[in-house]
């Protein structure tokens, strides 16, 4: 197989060389400066290249060398607190080398060859191990970092095994006559096996209760967050990476402006991790691929963090996957599909995108990994809609595909109810397969208590027509006590502020506390109308102001219980 061959033409991004052979998706360098790419299109003697790095200045029958690998990551300690960009440089490194600006052709290796890791073996000499086996751990930051055999390693008997402090290159085990270091490296577009993957049914507890109560994600499922700009993805996303109880996160900033991915990487950092009280930083690992970097790179990004989180997964972590957003992800496929002169499909993007968003997707998964442990990866996508329509085809091919829908509403943006997930257009498909969950870890009625807050909801939304019309004063007095207790779960439980320190997080058993309360005050007004009493008398309780403010309360359940003392006394002094 050839490996030398020089620039036939250029493109853009897309470069066409001869002379090398190569395989598909082999990497290679390109021209005098060794500028990084992937192989994307073998015609004849000719392969198309998609370069990861400006090709600016670069011309025809400049050298191409083909290194005969595909795109990998390098796996190991050291991963945690990284920032990287598409294809797994650390940002950091490369501004210490070229500035501000990352300089052509700069490179610099995923993991650093310098720091020495405290390595505790786990295995002794003449134990018998095979691929994914655990051989020891080091420990990163608050979290302990298994270190494994690669999933391509033959089974045999440990020859030799060292305790210390060493470096990700240097061997720490010896199957075999096989010498494996620390780092392990893994092509970025190939799945790593799984023994067994299991159905999702346990969720992925958010804190936040219109996700948790009524559109729950299952850990190892899939979630899209499609909505306008402003309307809170970025928060939303944060919320969730700073709460949800996932061990592990992987951030991938894809193609969002560089403004945006600066506040990621500045509040990050500063964020207090409520599970160490160190910074969140410390089990994160970013992706930074901003809008004015390559557009190869950017296609190239959702398959590093994607490996990443697999290899986080393959040591029994639950792992959260953010990709902010998708939709630039596609855009770069369509830029370089446009370059490669391929058939558009709809609104120009290539008639591949939906194989492509479901191959990205479906890696996520819970599973029982090749060490014997059980970890998952939840995969929540923002997708970014020109115009914040929902019915382009990134959002459309996206929803396809997910099984939770997450819609953000501008209207709710306006009316400042935040977070600004529309209960009306949202959904989840893993009601069936939670609600045991549900019912053995928070309360039995729990599913059923969620299908009447949702039930009362949608009756509101069909009223507020009627009241556009004619007005509320019109309705009937069962219709207005709808209206009330409708209003009441839109701003005591769906509404929550992401920046108080109480109502940031909401368990699950004080989500059950609060809707069942509202439940009650339902149940109370109903038996209160038979007997007589007014509309106006049931909604100007007092006890409704004290529950708006009990969740903002540092001793919130206590708080709670008070309320539901106060219902009971204030309803039974109701007089007709």
């Amino acid at each position: 197989m050839s490996t030398e061959g020089v620039i036939y033409r250029v493109a853009g991004p897309v470069v066409t060389a001869t002379g090398i052979s190569p395989r598909m998706y082999d990497v290679v360098h390109v021209g005098n400066e060794k500028l990084m790419g992937e192989v994307i299109k073998i015609v004849g003697d000719y392969s198309i290249i998609q370069v990861y790095e400006d090709t600016t200045g670069i011309k025809p029958g400049e050298p191409v060398t083909n290194s005969g690998l595909p795109l990998a990551v390098e796996l190991g300690p050291g991963l945690l607190t990284s920032v990287y960009d598409g294809i797994q440089r650390p940002l950091p490194v490369l501004r210490e080398m070229t500035g501000d600006f990352i300089g052509r052709g700069a490179t610099a290796p995923g993991l650093s060859r310098e720091t020495k890791w405290d390595f505790v073996p786990a295995v002794a000499v003449g134990d018998e191990v095979s691929a994914g086996s655990v051989i020891g751990t080091v420990q990163e930051g608050p979290m302990v970092h298994k270190i494994m055999l690669p999933p391509n390693a033959q089974k045999g008997k440990v020859e030799e095994i060292k305790e210390g402090s060493f470096t990700v290159e240097e061997p720490v085990i010896k199957v075999d006559g096989v010498q494996y270091p620390m780092m392990q490296k893994w092509p970025v577009r190939q799945p790593r096996p799984v023994i067994e993957k299991y159905s999702p049914d346990v969720p992925l507890v958010t804190g936040l209760r219109v996700l948790d109560t009524m559109f729950p994600l299952a850990k190892g499922g899939a979630a899209a967050i499609p909505g306008a700009f402003g309307t809170g993805k970025t928060v939303t996303q944060q919320s969730l990476a700073k709460y949800s109880d996932a061990d592990i996160v992987v951030y991938i900033g894809c193609g969002e402006r560089g403004n945006e991915m600066t506040e990621v990487l500045t509040e990050f950092p500063a964020l207090e991790d409520p599970r160490t009280g160190e910074s969140l930083m410390k089990r994160t690992v970013l992706i930074a691929n901003t809008s004015n970097m390559p557009v190869a790179a950017r296609e190239a990004s959702v398959y590093t963090g994607m490996t990443i989180a697999e290899y986080f997964r393959d040591m029994g972590y639950n792992v959260a996957l953010m990709a902010d957003s998708t939709s630039r992800w596609a855009e770069a496929m369509r830029e370089i599909s446009s370059r490669l002169e391929e058939m558009p499909g709809e609104e120009g993007y290539p008639a591949y995108l939906s194989g492509r968003l479901s191959e990205f997707y479906e890696r996520a998964c819970r599973g029982k990994s090749l060490c014997g442990e059980d970890g998952s990866i939840s995969v929540i996508g923002a997708v970014s809609p020109p115009g914040g329509d929902l019915s382009e085809p990134v959002t459309q091919n996206t929803l396809r595909i997910v099984r939770v829908f997450w819609a953000l509403d501008t209207k709710l943006r306006e009316r400042r109810h935040f977070p600004t997930i529309n209960w009306l257009t949202s959904y989840t498909m893993y009601d069936a397969q939670l609600g045991a969950w549900f019912k053995a870890n928070v309360a039995e009625n729990f599913p059923e208590l969620k299908t009447w807050a949702m039930k009362v909801l949608q009756k509101e939304a069909e009223l507020q027509e009627v009241v556009q019309m004619v007005g509320s004063d019109s309705l009937p007095d069962e219709q207005k006590i709808i209206l009330e207790v409708a209003k009441m779960i839109r701003e005591i439980f769906l509404q929550q502020n992401a920046y108080d320190p109480v109502d940031c997080f909401c368990p699950l058993n004080r989500q059950y506390k609060m809707l069942s309360l509202i439940k009650k005050y339902s149940d109370l007004a109903d038996k209160a109308l038979e007997g007589g009493v007014q509309v106006d008398k049931i909604a100007y309780l007092p006890v409704r102001q004290k529950f708006q403010q009990a969740k903002y309360e540092k001793d919130v359940d206590a708080e709670l219980d008070a309320v539901e003392k106060d219902m009971d006394e204030q309803f039974s002094k109701l007089e007709a």
